[in-house]
């Protein structure tokens, strides 16, 4: 499991700005972003090389920022990875609550969160999954 930062942010001009040039002056650097909104507020999820100090940074700037531990494994670049490798959780009735994708260093890599963090665990050790860490981001980047 790597973690994801998780930034609440106004629906207003300017904020997701606030956000990037902070990690940026910090020398930070992201790996993925993904964004969902509602009407008044958005979250902000980003992998990034430094969550830690990434989260720290935007805490201090006054943002409701926090830390999650969410699965991140590395597929083959080539149609149907990603079902396959969904399929293995919904077989066995884990079902996904989100997920974003990207590629990175030719590989694609899916972040999701489970809604059985224990049993996808050993699903993904059982199918053989390649789980990547943070030390792994790291390498990649």
């Amino acid at each position: 499991m790597i973690h994801q930062l998780s930034v609440f942010i106004e629906n207003k001009s300017g904020t997701l700005l606030q956000i990037l040039e902070l990690l940026k002056n910090a020398g930070i650097q992201l790996v993925a972003t993904n964004i969902v909104d509602t009407m008044d507020y958005g979250i902000c999820r980003i992998i990034a090389t430094q969550p830690q100090l990434a989260c720290t940074i935007l805490q201090e700037a006054g943002m409701s920022a926090n830390l999650n531990e969410v699965f991140a494994i590395q597929l083959d670049n080539h149609p149907g990875s990603a079902a396959d490798a969904i399929a293995a959780f919904a077989q066995e009735g884990v079902g996904i609550v989100y997920l974003y994708s990207f590629l990175l260093g030719g590989k694609g890599v899916l972040i999701f969160r489970t809604d059985n963090t224990e049993r996808a665990q050993v699903i993904i050790k059982e199918s053989g999954l390649q789980v990547i860490n943070e030390n792994d981001l790291q390498a990649l980047t």
